[in-house]
């Protein structure tokens, strides 16, 4: 069978890349994304080694020139990075081959393997993060749509999936708005604020390079746009650690986001339907919640990359023997999965179906029912707490035996001595919400104010 894409096709796409993943953010965790960054770190490393004299301006425009120019192919580098463990070495052999001599003094000049990688990473992530806030950004604001068209339309709350309390369909929204914002806040300071260059040579003390005051470490994150950190962080994990966790908290709060949809979209309960897709292969008249079921699916697997982030926090003395080189490949996919969240979320709520109307008939699924704290609590100022909560659940029970509405059941016992109006009222779910207005108000106005529409 002939392919049907072209090689160069075939590094950008996958069977299975278009389900899981943003491309804007796949784009940057590639491999050639890895291979710019580590460019990038030794272009920026002959330029501020050149402004202190530490080199020749003329040896660091030959790397300069160098790497702008050069083509470096990441299978080629790849396959000559099994003998030292990392792709660094061929690289910087790779680049010292387009220049003289005098051009060679400037690569890689003082640093280690693990500056360039641990530098590359924190690139790496932080231009992937760039539109993957973004598209985090476009899930807060749909979560706000949807929050505000319904901030009064009723639906059952559930707790332990069973019928608790009348809510609204723009709380639920709300509470979603809120969690997307706050795990959006984390990450972004994580951005800002963590994601460092490294650049400590071969045990963390720079004694390669005449610097005594470490202001190389400051000048080369200015060049890259990253953090300066104190001191070099080899076997100092916490950054990488911070990334993953606020990476899993983005997706955990996407995840039951997605969760929400598929309980809401079930045959049964019909309250939502995904907008689009959901197909299948067998049953002509499904619908499935494709966008929701493939959130769920990025969500699922991230935990355990996190862990594997966390496990690799202990890290021997100067330089670690195998635990450093797992974060690579995890911070990468972390990052893919946690961007195809993204991407499936913000999909699915813009298309999101709302079926007001279903909401409400569910309400009434249970006759009533889920009104009963209501009555216990006109009922308690009558007759004390607990007295009117045991008699309202002798109520509830008779009346789910006997398959009678609760009104019904109310209206029967003596014992009540609730006239009808006040059953009628007690009964009616809008006038037992709350605050949930005034919260989707506040979650509203919370959200504004991070200058978001």
């Amino acid at each position: 069978m002939k392919p049907s894409s072209s090689t160069s096709d075939h590094a950008t796409r996958s069977l299975w890349g278009n389900l899981f993943t943003d491309p804007d953010v796949e784009a940057e965790v590639c491999d050639r994304a890895w291979l710019r960054a580590m460019l990038d770190f030794e272009r920026a490393l002959a330029i501020v080694q050149a402004r202190a004299g530490l080199v020749s301006e003329e040896a660091a425009r030959m790397v300069v020139t160098a790497i702008d120019v050069g083509r470096y192919d990441p299978v080629a580098i790849g396959e000559g990075a099994l003998t030292s463990g990392t792709p660094v070495v061929p690289l910087v052999r790779a680049i010292g081959a387009h220049v003289t001599a005098e051009g060679r003094a400037a690569v890689h000049n003082g640093a280690t393997s693990q500056d360039v990688l641990d530098t590359a990473m924190s690139l790496v992530a932080h231009r992937a993060l760039g539109p993957l806030l973004s598209g985090l950004r476009g899930v807060a604001d749909e979560c706000a749509r949807l929050a505000a068209r319904h901030r009064d339309t009723l639906i059952a709350g559930r707790t332990l999936a069973q019928h608790a309390l009348p809510t609204t369909f723009g709380l639920k929204c709300a509470g979603w708005l809120v969690a997307v914002d706050e795990a959006g806040d984390a990450l972004d300071r994580v951005r800002g604020t963590r994601l460092a260059v490294q650049f400590g040579g071969a045990a963390g003390t720079l004694a390669a390079v005449a610097d005594p005051r470490g202001a190389l470490v400051d000048q080369l994150a200015a060049e890259l746009g990253l953090v300066a950190p104190i001191v070099p962080w080899h076997t100092d994990r916490t950054r990488v650690a911070e990334l993953a966790c606020a990476l899993g908290e983005v997706s955990g709060v996407l995840g039951k986001i997605a969760q929400d949809v598929v309980l809401l979209a079930q045959t049964e309960v019909g309250e939502v339907t995904e907008g689009a897709g959901g197909t299948s292969s067998a049953m002509p008249h499904k619908h499935n919640p494709v966008r929701s079921v493939l959130v769920t699916a990025c969500a699922r697997r991230v935990p355990g990359l996190v862990a594997s982030a966390l496990s690799a926090m202990p890290q021997e003395h100067e330089r670690a023997a195998g635990a450093w080189h797992s974060e690579w490949h995890t911070v990468s996919e972390l990052l893919s999965l946690v961007g195809g969240a993204v991407r499936g979320t913000r999909e699915l709520l813009s298309g999101l179906r709302v079926d007001p109307e279903r909401m409400r008939r569910n309400l009434e699924l249970t006759g009533g029912l889920l009104m009963a704290e209501n009555v216990a609590v006109r009922l308690a100022a009558r007759v004390g707490r607990s007295e009117a909560q045991d008699l309202v659940a002798e109520v509830c029970r008779t009346a789910a035996a006997a398959g009678l509405p609760l009104r019904e059941a109310l209206l029967a016992d003596l014992r009540i001595g609730l006239s009808e109006k006040e059953v009628d009222d007690a009964l009616d779910p809008a006038g037992y919400l709350g605050c949930a207005g005034e919260f989707v108000d506040r979650a509203l106005a919370a959200h504004r104010e991070r200058g978001r529409p």
